[in-house]
């Protein structure tokens, strides 16, 4: 185990058990149903071998790419439900890469979760703010890295089986993951979306922090709060003037205006 991974775990893992629980998914892995496919990207082939361990054992298959510059020809070429995307990468870094991700129709509706060493609160910010969906840091648990992977695949993939929704001129389509306002396309990350449709779904309502926090990250942990506020914040800026239909109401929690307030009382 190198000295890299020790950091990152920081003890989580035994490095012989670790060795031979890989090994055996290898010599199985053909015989899997997977459930999900999870690109994984890292320049520490460790540290690949363990995420994809995890991966496997859960039941997902797992493809990985050690720099920057190949993320995007293998997730065109892969088509995965998710990628685990490292910041600091040889060729282009991570923020880069998700830049590109975004940039690119065939791959901007996968979701992200950004695993790095950089545990600074403006890089946390940083990394939602570029449309993330979630972000860990090293040292971190497999254990909740899978948890975290697990919720989003769950709030991603419950998004497509939803209808069709108007409020206003919003026409939300949850069955091919869009939202459009007077006829024009939003560019919405999954969880964006899945944040929309939480508050459309009950329209002039004030949902908690808590609830949010639960329905769309799927723990409802107050110490995660700033990463709502980050969501609500970029949400409200794709939205434009139309950006007013999201209020805040202090110390109880966020909901969607079928008729902003100025609008109504002008009425």
């Amino acid at each position: 185990m190198t000295p890299r991974l020790e950091r990152c775990l920081g003890g989580y893992c035994n490095n012989i058990v670790t060795r031979k629980l890989l090994s055996l998914v290898r010599q199985n892995r053909h015989s899997r149903i997977f459930m999900s496919r999870i690109l994984v990207v890292d320049d520490e082939k460790d540290i690949v071998d363990l995420v994809s361990l995890h991966l496997q054992r859960e039941g997902h298959e797992v493809f990985a790419v050690g720099n920057g510059l190949g993320v995007v020809p293998l997730a065109v070429q892969n088509e995965p439900d998710l990628i685990v995307l490292d910041l600091m990468l040889p060729g282009i870094d991570g923020v880069q890469v998700h830049r590109r991700l975004r940039a690119d129709s065939r791959t901007r509706h996968i979701p992200v979760i950004m695993l790095t060493a950089r545990s600074q609160t403006n890089d946390r910010i940083a990394g939602l703010e570029s449309g993330a969906d979630d972000y860990l840091t090293k040292p971190f648990s497999p254990r909740e890295l899978m948890l975290r992977i697990g919720a989003v695949l769950r709030r991603s993939k419950k998004v497509v089986t939803l209808a069709e929704q108007r409020i206003g001129d919003f026409r939300l389509d949850r069955k091919n993951m869009s939202l459009s306002i007077e006829g024009a396309l939003i560019d919405l990350t999954i969880t964006e979306l899945k944040l929309v449709t939480s508050l459309m779904d009950n329209p002039d309502q004030i949902h908690s922090r808590s609830e949010l926090l639960n329905v769309v990250w799927g723990y409802a942990d107050d110490s995660q709060s700033r990463t709502l506020d980050t969501h609500i914040k970029r949400l409200r800026e794709k939205l434009g003037t139309h950006g007013k239909h999201i209020g805040t109401v202090r110390g109880q929690g966020y909901l969607f205006h079928s008729v902003p307030p100025e609008e109504a009382m002008a009425s």
